[in-house]
């Protein structure tokens, strides 16, 4: 296994490049320049609102440093509803932020319900006081240094915000002072987005660079469909029309054109596989606007005719498709034309050439 060399290693932690761009190689020595950055252990509270706890199963994952080390040695975390044996009381963890006032880092998992005053987020209840989910956000976010949305629900409302979002569900940007906030969208992120983006505000004490959606650009920069191990398909207008036949995935849903992350690169289960090598398409579920502005699954993605389409994670979901979705709707007309696409006979046996 290949190993990232110091130079690169400190290239990528450098000002501007932002976190631990670790790519798809992980670096064991990591955790020790992780804990010898971090003065003294951070203290760390983790609190989940309208969430799947997807995002902290995937943080379970983390191989360097692996979870355990991450809690024992090189952050102290306070409070988190499932990782944490001893709960602290509202009051207790609220005396815990006024203690550390202006030095903790709070992340926040799960979309924060705003309906009616949060009732439908109540996470605590006495005789004397009833708090929600948006309550204590409010006050923790004041207090934090810096603040983790972690997944897609906490930065931008994802899944718990779909329409018709009865609990008027948002993220964090939306309530919190957006200097503060980093944003690590996934649903759920990748362990090394969420420990990288922990990492460089420990190390360097600031926000790393960040796009127009408060994602560090380091995880969030390159385009899922400009890195497909299947673009090749499309360049060749083959394209399969069923799971399990080989071609690009554009017909049965991929949204890799609209995509912006580096799952691609750095892959999934210890560096083992990833959605698309794996037979499914991209749900780019990194995107601001998932998952209203990206269903329906599985159907191809709409042909827009935008003139001036961008490359650029800052521009898109400021339009209403890909960033090269005018390219594909062509490319697309003219393999209908020729034929290429649409009167192919599925492959029999399902096999998978991702």
């Amino acid at each position: 296994m290949r190993y990232l060399s110091r130079r690169k290693f400190i290239k990528l932690c450098s000002a501007g490049a932002a976190g631990l761009g670790l790519a798809q190689t992980p670096l064991p020595s990591v955790a020790a320049a992780f804990t010898a950055a971090s003065r003294g252990k951070p203290v760390v509270l983790w609190l989940q609102g309208a969430a799947c706890s997807g995002c902290t199963s995937s943080l379970m994952n983390s191989t360097y440093p692996q979870l355990k080390q991450l809690l024992q040695d090189i952050v102290e975390m306070r409070f988190h509803p499932q990782l944490v044996s001893t709960q602290l009381t509202l009051e207790a963890l609220l005396q815990v932020a006024q203690e550390h006032r202006g030095r903790y880092i709070l992340v926040l998992e799960g979309a924060i319900p705003t309906a009616k005053g949060g009732v439908y987020g109540l996470i605590h209840r006495t005789e004397q006081r009833t708090s929600s989910f948006l309550d204590v956000v409010q006050t923790l976010g004041q207090g934090a240094k810096f603040i983790l949305a972690a997944g897609t629900c906490a930065a931008y409302g994802g899944i718990a915000a779909a329409q018709p979002n009865p609990g008027d569900c948002v993220g964090a940007n939306n309530l919190l002072p957006a200097d503060k906030v980093l944003n690590v969208p996934g649903c759920p992120p990748h362990p090394d987005w969420l420990i990288g983006s922990l990492a460089h505000v420990l190390m360097y004490g600031e926000m790393p660079e960040r796009d127009d959606f408060g994602r560090a650009r380091v995880f969030y920069e390159g385009v899922v469909h400009d890195n497909c191990p299947r673009r090749q398909y499309f360049d060749n207008s083959n394209f399969a029309l069923v799971f399990g036949e080989p071609g690009c995935l554009l017909e049965v849903g991929c949204r890799g054109p609209m995509a912006f992350a580096d799952c691609y690169n750095r892959q999934w289960n210890g560096g083992q596989n990833w959605c698309i090598r794996s037979g499914g398409p991209c749900l780019t579920c990194t995107h601001p606007n998932f998952p209203d502005g990206t269903t329906p699954v599985f159907k191809r993605m709409p042909n827009v005719s935008v003139l001036g389409i961008t490359t650029t994670a800052d521009t898109i979901g400021k339009v209403a498709a890909a960033a090269t979705a005018l390219g594909v709707g062509i490319h697309l007309v003219g393999s209908y034309l020729a034929g290429r696409i649409g009167t192919k006979v599925p492959v029999k046996g399902g096999e998978n050439h991702g």
